[in-house]
């Protein structure tokens, strides 16, 4: 099959977040809509539709950084989306970026797709497709995800977390909602990251603009003890599969009420009444260390009291020239 690649414009916005929403791998962060919310930051895009006789077979959001063609870029996760493609159709998809690539001049190239649990069909075709064409791994990290399919579980959880939640269920010292007050939360986000010398991904008013742009994949769960905000999970629904913990935040002063732990529980029943199959919490690296792949292993074993499953999100590599 001859791929034709197109460039993206935006002629072709609705068709491609409309593909982005029936595919099998597409989330939130692969969507135009979301793409174009960093009104006050310029990237020199290089989005490619991929053709076969007017169909499309895959997207691909990317930018250019220097000599680099990366994917993503102004998100979490990039790469292909696909529908369900034969292992054919993946080696032409690969065969015509990297045409594409040499032909634009790029000395390389950096690919992160989402982890397996976003496939609403699992499929690693592509996977091989890129090391049979040689790509490799420029990285990886751990990243921790939950299975949200067992309505028992809170059973599973280890027996630290299983009391500070039946606490929080009996006592209610706190309490959760669902709430637009991003007001309250980013200074609760600010000081946490300040804490590990860090910035947020986003500023407040990236929020805000996203909250507006994506009602219903937005939500922010904020916990309250006697009417002040405390602490707060952020969730992006990235697709029909996960449900993502972007930020999870709280005041340590009011660490004894154990604020992560019931907002987990309040955000796993949510995740379970929507029918997502997992809530990513997403990667757990300790980001002082020199090695970028370096666990942080408090961060680990804190997320295995939820019975967290480890996975792998990878960047594939390869240099043209």
């Amino acid at each position: 099959m001859a791929l034709e690649v197109i460039p993206y414009t935006v002629q072709w916005k609705d068709r491609w977040d409309e593909f982005v929403l029936q595919s099998n791998n597409g989330t939130i962060f692969h969507l135009q809509r979301f793409l174009e919310y960093h009104v006050d930051r310029e990237f020199p895009w290089h989005h490619l539709v991929f053709v076969d006789r007017k169909r499309i077979v895959a997207v691909l959001p990317a930018a250019q950084t220097g000599s680099t063609l990366e994917s993503p870029v102004g998100a979490s996760y990039g790469s292909f989306v696909m529908g369900h493609i034969d292992f054919t159709t993946s080696l032409d998809l690969v065969d015509a970026f990297s045409d594409y690539c040499r032909a634009q001049g790029f000395e390389r190239t950096f690919l992160t797709p989402p982890p397996f649990i976003y496939q609403r069909s699992v499929s690693q075709d592509l996977d091989y497709a890129l090391v049979y064409r040689g790509f490799g791994y420029d990285k990886h990290y751990i990243s921790h995800a939950l299975r949200v399919d067992d309505p028992n579980f809170l059973q599973s959880f280890q027996s630290t977390a299983r009391r500070y939640i039946r606490k929080y269920l009996r006592e209610r010292p706190i309490s959760i909602e669902i709430s637009d007050d991003f007001d309250s939360f980013y200074p609760i986000l600010l000081k946490n990251k300040q804490r590990h010398d860090v910035k947020p991904t986003h500023s407040l008013e990236e929020l805000k603009r996203l909250r507006k742009l994506f009602p219903d994949r937005l939500f922010l769960f904020l916990v309250n003890h006697r009417n002040k905000p405390i602490a707060g999970s952020l969730i992006f629904v990235c697709n029909s599969q996960v449900a993502l913990c972007f930020y999870n935040m709280l005041l340590y002063e009011y660490e004894q009420f154990n604020p992560i732990h019931a907002v987990m529980y309040e955000v796993i029943r949510w995740a379970r009444e929507r029918r997502f199959a997992w809530v990513d919490i997403g990667v757990s690296q300790d980001t002082h260390a020199a090695d970028q792949m370096t666990p942080a292993m408090s961060l680990i074993r804190f997320k295995e009291k939820f019975n967290a499953h480890g996975i792998l999100r990878s960047t594939f590599y390869k240099r043209f020239i």
